[in-house]
């Protein structure tokens, strides 16, 4: 099995990389979270020339997949870069639609697919064991729901908001009426799919929240100083850093192989690893910047707040947990 990117793979990330780089993504994340999605969504336009939302869909759609490594990879610099918006919900929504498709259910991929891949649309969704918030129903075109018995729909209207850890993070419960695209096993069958998508891609951007989060207390502890020297040279901060770096390393190699396999247990392990080596990254930020780690002027404060509900997004570590040791028969 290989874990190592291509050489194309490892272009297209450096690509987006260098975009989101020159994108000036913490201002767009302050005006995401106080209501002004449009620095956000010409972000997403410049995104989605690169190819980014066409992974997930299939060729017959004006998608070029659903190539779910390289979108892995790409998932992982959003997560670095902390960009906002239901970027992993429009992603799993367009599987969704092509899964639907493929199994012989062309109609709402017909219709929404190539807005999607386009990035003319956002889209957010709620499936069966994700969760029943929808993420930033008021910045979506469509906002799709997947009920237990089958039923998808296209929801009427985002409904009622909750606060969540992170402002840029609005979620909402649809509202239950809406209007029918499709029903029976073949939409249950395709919301399993895009179930296990959306897991994966999240596992990534915990993974580059992660890094960052690392990168951002590296740079940090060499540069603040006690008793006349970097606190980066005591051995509990380096023994703190040292254990965050091996979270996020051990979590790498899972991430892939569940982009590779895609089985669900596989998936599972890689979300509950990503999302407590992020989590656990947040922390060492949290604790090594000390008081200024707490100010929301600094930008420290836009990915600390992702982290916890990435965590959590798509299958907390309990519920990912009890996933793997169903699959496994233990």
């Amino acid at each position: 099995m290989r874990f190592l990117p291509t050489g194309e793979q490892s272009d297209f990330a450096r690509t987006l990389h260098g975009l989101l780089g020159a994108s000036e993504v913490p201002a767009a994340v302050r005006a995401w979270g106080a209501g002004d999605h449009a620095p956000g969504r010409a972000l997403w336009s410049r995104l989605a020339r690169t190819g980014l939302f066409a992974l997930a869909a299939d060729e017959a759609y004006d998608g070029v997949g659903p190539l779910p490594v390289e979108l892995a990879l790409g998932f992982v610099e959003l997560g670095r870069a902390g960009v906002p918006g239901p970027v992993v919900e429009t992603a799993a929504a367009a599987v969704l639609l092509s899964e639907l498709a493929r199994l012989g259910e062309e109609g709402p991929a017909k219709r929404f697919l190539p807005g999607l891949v386009a990035g003319e649309a956002l889209a957010t969704l709620t499936l069966p064991d994700g969760g029943p918030y929808a993420l930033d129903a008021d910045a979506a075109a469509y906002c799709f729901t997947v009920s237990a018995a089958g039923e998808l729909r296209l929801a009427g209207g985002p409904g009622e908001a909750l606060e969540s850890t992170d402002p840029a993070r609005r979620l909402s419960r649809p509202a239950p009426d809406g209007e029918p695209l499709a029903a029976g096993p073949r939409v249950s069958a395709a919301a399993r799919t895009a179930l296990g998508w959306a897991r994966l891609l999240t596992a990534a951007q915990c993974l580059g929240l992660g890094e960052a989060l690392l990168a951002s207390t590296v740079g940090y502890v060499k540069q603040r100083t006690q008793f006349g020297t970097p606190i980066g040279g005591f051995q509990a901060v380096k023994h703190r850093l040292a254990d965050t770096l091996l979270a996020l390393e051990f979590a790498r190699p899972l991430v892939w192989a569940a982009a590779l396999g895609l089985a669900p247990w596989e998936v599972a392990a890689a979300k509950l690893a990503a999302g407590e080596a992020a989590y656990a990254a947040a922390m060492t930020a949290l604790r090594l910047h000390g008081a200024v780690g707490y100010t929301e002027e600094l930008d420290l404060s836009l990915w600390l707040r992702k982290a916890r509900p990435l965590r959590d997004a798509w299958g907390s570590p309990s519920v990912c947990r009890a996933a793997v040791l169903r699959e496994r028969g233990r």
